[in-house]
């Protein structure tokens, strides 16, 4: 049988054809070896990530706030910077049946080593005046609602709403010396009301 002569292009296409062939086998094995490290790899930056976001969540800066009163676990509580009455009550375990809702102001931000005193209902009324006041427990110049101010000693309506309006502008109080910056009230009647707020 006469063999078939192949010319000069068709061995070209054939070496072609083959070195292809090559080329893709050494690059499957290739590949085939290499896949898991490749991925590996991908993956390895990602894993460290979790940690540091957690660790410095948890070197975040956190307010330590007394949660007294009508709340279902009263105690401290830690909160973010920038927590509001209504978070430091939540984390007490919310409201009793007992509370008196508007004798706290949910909204008011909270500070550092503040107490958070909610009122039970009816304690308000039963107990007018300065000695009210006193026997309830220091009144907290950062949450109290102006009606619990008016009951202080030289406070009336018109100087605990001035309060409320500061506080609101301004955030919560850090000291009771921060009154000074009340119209109305100087040394004396700062002087006059300590032991009967906190700030």
């Amino acid at each position: 049988m006469p063999s078939i002569a192949l010319g000069v292009p068709a061995r070209r296409l054939l070496a072609l054809a083959l070195l292809a062939l090559v080329v893709l086998v050494v690059a499957w094995r290739h590949l085939a070896a290499a896949g898991p490290a490749a991925g590996a790899l991908r993956v390895a930056p990602i894993v460290p990530a979790s940690p540091a976001r957690a660790s410095a969540a948890a070197a975040a800066p956190a307010l330590v706030v007394d949660v007294a009163g009508a709340v279902r676990r009263p105690g401290l509580v830690r909160l973010p910077k920038g927590a509001r009455v209504a978070d430091a009550v939540a984390r007490a375990g919310g409201l009793t049946r007992r509370a008196e809702r508007s004798g706290v102001n949910l909204a008011a931000p909270v500070s550092d080593g503040e107490q958070v005193l909610v009122p039970e209902r009816g304690a308000a009324a039963a107990a007018p005046g300065a000695a009210a006041a006193a026997a309830a427990g220091p009144v907290s110049l950062s949450t109290a609602t102006a009606e619990q101010l008016d009951t202080l000693p030289g406070i009336g309506p018109v100087t605990a709403q001035k309060i409320v309006t500061y506080r609101q502008q301004h955030g919560s109080f850090t000291s009771v010396d921060g009154l000074d910056a009340i119209p109305g009230i100087g040394p004396a009647r700062i002087a006059e009301l300590q032991g009967l707020v906190v700030p």
